[in-house]
């Protein structure tokens, strides 16, 4: 099964996330925050990480970043509503940090659902590769 790690700082946002993916079969944990969200990533080593870009403790970039340092073959999906600067280049910059998709707040269900879908396709393929 699937292991995904949801870093999300809005409890609510966290909650709601957690319980689409849970309902569509996957196996889920959850941080609020960069930092716990690695120290989660160390215990659980999830295939799939969601992750904020604005959150207090370590922020999504710096989040992203140390999970692309020690976990390259991870596959990370930044999501964010935005900030002081626009959302198109908060989201471009993750892709830079090493987020292989991103996902503007507000989304649908169908929408992240589906993004999981193509970034476990990766995974699956990159897997195969491995064990070839």
């Amino acid at each position: 099964m699937v292991q995904i790690l949801v870093i999300e700082d809005d409890d609510i946002v966290r909650e709601l996330i957690k319980s689409i993916l849970i309902d569509a079969g996957y196996d889920v944990t959850s941080a609020n925050n960069g930092k716990e969200g690695l120290k989660s990533a160390i215990s659980n080593k999830p295939d799939i990480v969601i992750t904020d870009i604005f959150m207090p403790e370590k922020e999504g970039l710096e989040t992203i970043k140390e999970l692309r340092a020690h976990y390259p073959d991870i596959k990370i999906l930044a999501v964010s509503g935005g900030g002081q600067i626009t959302m198109e280049n908060v989201l471009k910059i993750a892709g830079i940090f090493g987020a292989d998709m991103v996902l503007k707040k507000p989304f649908e269900t169908d929408v992240l659902l589906e993004k999981i879908k193509e970034l476990f396709l990766v995974f699956s393929q990159n897997v195969q590769k491995n064990t070839c």
